[in-house]
């Protein structure tokens, strides 16, 4: 990846991520009551909202489908966090704390992009806007098939991969509707 895209790819992040903290500000960490096949039904409802906007070329509610592509990157971070803090019943957490985990979920999601990318060479340019949202909800699809099957598998990637694939698919959509139109 190019040091120009992986500029884009942060600048994209840092968006997300100012987005997330201060709903966080609004809300705390009400997120925290949702149980992680909620948090994917979530996911589904916006991508399933892209996709129709994608089919239809009209909307009738006027928020922006980039915050349709926000939201989704944002409720992975919160279904990845979840599975970190899974036997942790706290609902409040602290700014701080909450701030450490997001960064450390993205770099994480970031790191596995750049050994991705270098494999694949910069294949996500030549992609569609309707690939990435249909390939984000095959991934959906998978996640909820493994979460039917009590996270159970046996040769596929687990749920946190399919998280991961579904950010970096988001971001890359962002990239190019942002800054390759």
């Amino acid at each position: 990846m190019e040091n120009n895209d992986i500029q884009k790819y942060d600048k994209i992040v840092d968006m997300c991520r100012d987005i997330f903290l201060k709903k966080m500000q609004d809300y705390g960490t009400s997120w925290r009551h949702l149980r992680v096949p909620s948090i994917t039904d979530q996911i589904y409802i916006k991508a399933k909202r892209l996709q129709t906007i994608d089919t239809l070329k009209t909307q009738k509610i006027s928020d922006r489908p980039e915050d349709e592509w926000i939201g989704i990157i944002n409720y992975c971070i919160i279904a990845l966090i979840q599975l970190t803090l899974k036997n942790d019943d706290r609902i409040d957490l602290n700014y701080e704390e909450v701030v450490q985990l997001y960064n450390e979920k993205i770099q994480s999601v970031k790191n596995l992009m750049l050994k991705k990318n270098h494999d694949y060479g910069n294949a996500w340019k030549d992609m569609r806007i309707s690939s990435f949202i249909d390939l984000i909800l095959v991934k959906l699809h998978r996640i909820k098939q493994i979460e039917n099957n009590d996270g159970k598998t046996i040769i596929s990637e687990g749920v946190e991969a399919n998280y991961i694939d579904i950010i970096n698919y988001s971001i890359f959509a962002l990239i190019k509707i942002k800054f390759y139109p």
